[in-house]
């Protein structure tokens, strides 16, 4: 070492002599952490005083830090540090802080989603997003023996194990989007398409043999061929059939012997006799579909002179049970459908040509639009020309697509061409340009993850977003570019919130250089006075915000502000009971403006300011009035500061009132 030294320049030298070391962290003082030890082990240190040996345990030292007690939540554990004596509810609170399994709050609360728990580590791979079936589940292992040391076994913990839910509980999981799946009790007898089809044909009072047999979905229907002049196909297909010639009816052993045990005992009444001796149709098992002349199932009793017809279907919106209630209506004049079935059954009864069931049909559906309902009736009544239906559900959407639908599961079941259609229509109803990007994001993350059966939150949208790979925009990739229609509808110069523009950075859907854009217009705006001079087309770039009411409206009243200009959008009744919609420019420190307005926006103090505005008023009908486009130069004055009055006479809620404006340059 000294010869080492003796080398070692002296600069180095003294350096070394000087070196600096972080001294090591004080430890945590035991007085700081003693009470929470002490809570810790309250109940055993309790248990133990009464249950062993009856001695009175220590008890913590009087401190500021100490509590007389604590309850936490449902468990109301029990958090003194003395000795329980005769109290029989601490006993019962201390024995339940120490045997508390997790529960499925817990459950919940450990696996949640989250953005901390939602990381994508690698940039390699594909982010997969956690589904429900995922989720861990619970089971409680209790020792077969109690703990010696406490002698009662009461004390013994239980060791919960986190296992993974078998397949068998999971759930079938669907592979793409579609209607959401109904639960059905494991007890409960479905309804066949046999069924229903005697409920509806049983009206009829007939009970006289089949004298027609259609094949069609793998299955023998057999009709009655005076009800068939209804269905323009199915007598067409008569007509072509030929004479009628005698064939034995396939007849399952079990269903002939049921009717004849009806028929043997009196019990049953004659109307159940008869449809027992009624038609019976052929469903296909896994062999495949049998004959009519099938040598091991056909029975003399059921020979009859019959009509073979056969239709060919391949639609997937026509099921069997919706070809059941289409051929049972052809029995009876009323319509008889049920809500959840009208869309299929417009298809079945579009294919067998019944014009009168498909108007029904059609009629029914115009009286039951709403947000579970508007994506399949639309998709049906495209398909089968309803173009009454088509415009009702293409109106529906306008009017709802942003303030219901897009907080709504069902939001998935609408199709990308129509969506982009709606979108783009000068109609829509829009309560703020951001909440057209956040419609979108939605719709798209339903896409990616069809298997999802509830609404997610916004966090939970964000977090997915956030976590695939960075190399570029979602737009950007080979699977996004076919959104890139859908998004160039959103009018990103209406989005000026800075919380609003962060979420959209951090989603990473949009591209870089759009948003880039974006914030370039807001600066440009902000120096020139509020002029935006990249915009020349009002029906493209003017940017929106409404409201909607629901009730009586008496006054309502919302701030648009923009650019460092600030309008109150207002609809207040007036002393004749007319419907006044307008908007003023408000000054600095106007009390309608919130406090964080006030003192954090920005205010222009130009004395005028040239403003292209459209106020629009919708109902839930087609009934329209707007004022058109309109420029007028808004001052601070109370008498230029106002936009042109839309009164309305005859109100009827709901009201869809839309607010367009654009500032050209000035």
């Amino acid at each position: 070492m000294a010869e080492v030294s003796r080398n070692v320049p002296p600069q180095l030298s003294r350096m070394s002599t000087t070196s600096y070391f972080p001294t090591i962290p004080r430890g945590v003082p035991k007085a700081a952490i003693s009470y929470s030890q002490s809570v810790n082990e309250a109940p055993y240190t309790a248990l133990m005083g009464v249950i062993v040996d009856g001695r009175y345990p220590e008890r913590h030292a009087v401190t500021p830090r100490c509590r007389v007690r604590k309850q936490v939540g449902g468990t109301n554990r029990w958090r003194l540090p003395d000795s329980l004596g005769s109290d029989l509810l601490g006993s019962r609170q201390a024995i339940k802080s120490i045997n508390m399994p997790y529960n499925s709050n817990m459950i919940n609360i450990i696996t949640a989603e989250n953005p901390q728990s939602s990381l994508h580590l690698e940039a390699d791979r594909p982010y997969v997003f956690h589904q429900v079936v995922d989720r861990p589940v619970t089971v409680s292992q209790v020792p077969s023996t109690a703990s010696s040391k406490l002698g009662l076994g009461l004390l013994s913990r239980e060791s919960t194990v986190l296992v993974r839910a078998p397949s068998r509980l999971r759930g079938p999981t669907p592979s793409t989007s579609g209607p959401i799946r109904k639960f059905i009790p494991a007890n409960a007898r479905p309804a066949t398409p046999k069924d229903i089809f005697l409920y509806h044909s049983k009206k009829s009072q007939s009970f006289i043999g089949p004298d027609v047999v259609l094949k069609c979905l793998g299955m023998d229907w057999e009709l009655h061929r005076p009800y068939l002049q209804k269905s323009e196909v199915l007598s067409q297909l008569l007509k072509q059939a030929g004479e009628p010639h005698m064939q034995k009816y396939y007849r399952n052993p079990a269903s002939e012997t049921l009717d004849t045990y009806i028929k043997k005992n009196n019990v049953y009444s004659n109307e159940y006799k008869d449809i027992s001796n009624r038609l019976s149709m052929v469903e296909g098992d896994e062999e495949g579909p049998k004959k009519l002349d099938h040598p091991a199932h056909t029975s003399e009793k059921r020979i009859s002179s019959v009509t073979m017809i056969k239709l060919d279907i391949k639609d997937p919106l026509i099921t069997k049970t919706a070809m059941a209630v289409a051929l049972g209506n052809l029995y009876h004049d009323e319509l008889d459908v049920d809500l959840e079935d009208v869309a299929n059954v417009l298809a079945a009864s579009s294919q067998i040509g019944y014009k009168a069931l498909q108007n029904g049909c059609a009629r029914l559906m115009l009286n039951n639009i709403s947000y579970k309902t508007v994506c399949r009736y639309h998709h049906a009544c495209t398909k089968y020309q309803q173009e009454e239906v088509v415009k009702a559900c293409e109106r529906w959407l306008e009017l709802n697509l942003l303030p219901e639908l897009s907080n709504q599961i069902y939001l998935r079941e609408i199709s990308m061409e129509l969506l982009q259609k709606i979108l783009k229509s000068n109609r829509l109803y829009v309560p703020n340009e951001y909440t057209v990007y956040r419609t979108l994001s939605y719709w798209l993350f339903l896409q990616l993850n069809s298997s999802i059966q509830l609404m997610p939150s916004h966090s939970t949208v964000l977090s997915y977003f956030n976590s695939l790979p960075k190399t570029g925009s979602f737009l950007e990739r080979d699977d996004g570019q076919i959104y890139g229609p859908l998004f160039s509808a959103v009018r990103l110069q209406g989005v000026t919130d800075t919380n609003q523009i962060r979420d959209m950075q951090l989603m990473n859907i949009l591209p870089q250089s759009q948003l880039i854009d974006l914030l370039t217009q807001h600066y440009h705006a902000l120096q020139g006075g509020g002029d935006m001079s990249a915009l020349k087309h009002f029906n493209t770039g003017a940017i929106r915000q409404g409201f909607i009411i629901d009730e009586e409206p008496h006054y309502h009243s919302e701030v648009l502000s923009i650019h460092g200009f600030h309008f109150e959008l207002k609809a207040a009744r007036n002393a004749i009971g007319q419907l006044s919609i307008y908007m003023q420019r408000l000054k600095p420190g106007d009390p309608i403006l919130s406090f964080r307005q006030c003192e954090r926006h920005t205010f222009s103090i130009r004395t005028d300011r040239e403003v292209r505005y459209c106020i629009m008023v919708q109902d839930s009908g087609d009934d329209l009035k707007t004022t058109g486009i309109v420029s007028q130069k808004f001052g601070l004055g109370e008498k230029v500061g106002k936009s042109e009055i839309l009164q309305l006479d005859k109100i009827r809620t709901p009201l869809y009132i839309s607010f367009s404006l654009l500032f050209p340059a000035s």
